[in-house]
């Protein structure tokens, strides 16, 4: 439970840019305004930063980077430790501006908590879990040394729905394992995906110059955070689109870099005939509409075999119906506000398009302000917008699949592979149909929505490249180096 109830000790001065261990003005001209969702109130209003000034980011992060890696693994573990420490602390303060910056329900915000805490504490584990190899060599008299060090600097962009815990999925194992980072937060969160991780990892002791974030406009510093010399990596969660844009950045310019892309998704929920409805139901609603679908692994595709779609249907809009709508502040929220005015368009004009094209909608409502009150459309085809495209919004098709080989047809049937799920009373039988589904998670009998620690995250096909959590992603944030010993004369043969 947080120890600062009286909010009487909280962090101040977000309108600042926090660059080589200082908080200083933005030098750009242009105006960050960040507002809340919900009601539009003004949160800050931060001047954005220039090239120049990303720049000095990324001189500080080289310059403490070095020294940095030579820490002792008990050090760096440490300062993650004393910022779990403040994140229990300071627990209220951190939710309520996820909730009044990202549109986050209570129910959601604490989701989002519990995961930043877990992959910190995940992180703490890491100086000490990462070790080299000893292997053999041909050559008489030879060693061979494989070690593990850390990449260098990373570059960090992170996305607005799950700012907190997005961000710090790869900053806390990036500075974990010896590197310095850059992030550049996402403009409509540049509190709860940068800031107040800055605030947080101050407070907790970390050295001057380790963590830069860096607030400004895409065509400021957007393509030039990834083609700066510095970063070894760039780490990348948002749409597909974008991620292409920074994989050509990042392998076609003077500097070519590694990259961690999470991009976009389009997750299947598949219900077989021999599944409990009524369990599914529950978990469709909860998979589909928290943070109001805005999730790239929220449920996209609700696939139901014929023979129990009608049962399902009707259960599935009762429950709906039953949701609460509107003030994510309240308890029991559990439909929130759309991010921007640009989603919310968006979304209308997804709601259009899935009517011209033969949807039945079953279930609307009144958008009010950044409000989307669930939408439920029946008779949806594979070959609909709806099933096509992430949605990223409180709209979800439901598609009638004719069998069990029907429904894996219609889930792969996508250009994306990030998450999907699977609900049968045949737990052997659910563990082959998920073997088929080409993507990178899948879940039997609950959610696409999951995220553990200690497990691989990440996908397939244009859903992105690379794995964060656990060990899996103590490899995208280091570099081999083979280093081998020829311990007695070798000969050569001139």
């Amino acid at each position: 439970m947080s120890t600062n109830d009286n909010n009487s000790n909280a962090y101040s001065d977000f309108h600042l840019q926090f660059i080589g261990g200082e908080w200083q003005k933005g030098k750009d001209d242009s105006i960050n305004t960040n507002t809340n969702p919900y009601n539009g109130d003004m949160l800050v209003e931060i001047q954005q930063a220039t090239k120049d000034q990303l720049n000095e980011a990324y001189d500080a992060a080289s310059q403490a980077q070095a020294e940095w890696a030579k820490t002792t693994p008990a050090e760096r573990a440490a300062i993650m430790y004393k910022v779990v420490s403040i994140l229990d602390q300071r627990q209220d303060e951190i939710v309520d501006w996820l909730i009044k910056e990202s549109g986050s329900t209570r129910i959601k915000a604490m989701v989002e908590f519990s995961a930043t805490r877990a992959i910190t504490l995940e992180a703490a584990t890491f100086p000490n879990r990462v070790h080299g190899e000893i292997r053999p060599s041909n050559t008489p008299g030879k060693e061979n040394f494989i070690y593990r060090e850390p990449i260098g600097v990373v570059a960090v962009i992170s996305p607005w729905n799950f700012p907190l815990h997005l961000t710090q999925r790869s900053i806390a194992p990036a500075l974990a394992l010896g590197n310095a980072v850059v992030l550049k937060p996402a403009s409509d969160t540049p509190v709860t995906g940068g800031l107040l991780l800055a605030k947080i990892f101050e407070e907790a002791g970390l050295p001057k110059g380790l963590l830069n974030v860096v607030v400004g406009s895409g065509s400021e510093i957007g393509d030039a955070i990834v083609e700066h010399k510095a970063p070894s990596l760039v780490s990348f969660t948002g749409s597909t689109s974008v991620g292409k844009h920074i994989g050509e950045l990042a392998n076609g310019g003077e500097y070519i870099k590694q990259v961690a892309l999470e991009l976009g998704g389009n997750s299947p929920f598949v219900v077989l005939k021999d599944a409990d409805i009524e369990q599914a139901v529950k978990a469709a609603a909860f998979g589909k509409f928290l943070h109001q679908g805005q999730i790239c692994i929220a449920i996209n595709r609700v696939i139901v075999e014929d023979e129990i779609y009608d049962d399902f249907v009707e259960r599935f809009l009762a429950h709906v119906k039953t949701l609460n709508v509107g003030d994510p502040s309240k308890q029991d929220t559990a439909v929130g506000p759309i991010i921007n005015e640009k989603q919310v368009k968006s979304l209308k004009e997804k709601i259009a398009k899935a009517q011209e094209e033969g949807a039945k909608m079953i279930l609307s409502g009144e958008i009010e302000g950044q409000v989307v009150p669930p939408h439920i459309f029946t008779e949806v085809t594979r070959e609909m917008d709806l099933s096509c495209n992430e949605v990223f919004g409180p709209l979800v098709g439901i598609i009638r699949a004719k069998d069990e080989d029907d429904a894996l047809s219609i889930a792969n049937d996508s250009m994306y592979g990030l998450s999907s799920a699977v609900f049968t009373a045949d737990m052997q039988k659910g563990l082959r149909f998920a073997r088929g589904i080409r993507a990178g998670m899948t879940h039997i009998n609950d959610i696409s929505v999951n995220d553990e620690s200690n497990t691989p995250f990440g996908g397939e096909k244009n859903s992105g490249i690379g794995r964060f959590n656990g060990e899996w992603v103590l490899e995208e944030f280091t570099r081999t180096h083979w280093i081998s010993m020829q311990n007695e004369p070798r000969q050569y043969p001139f």
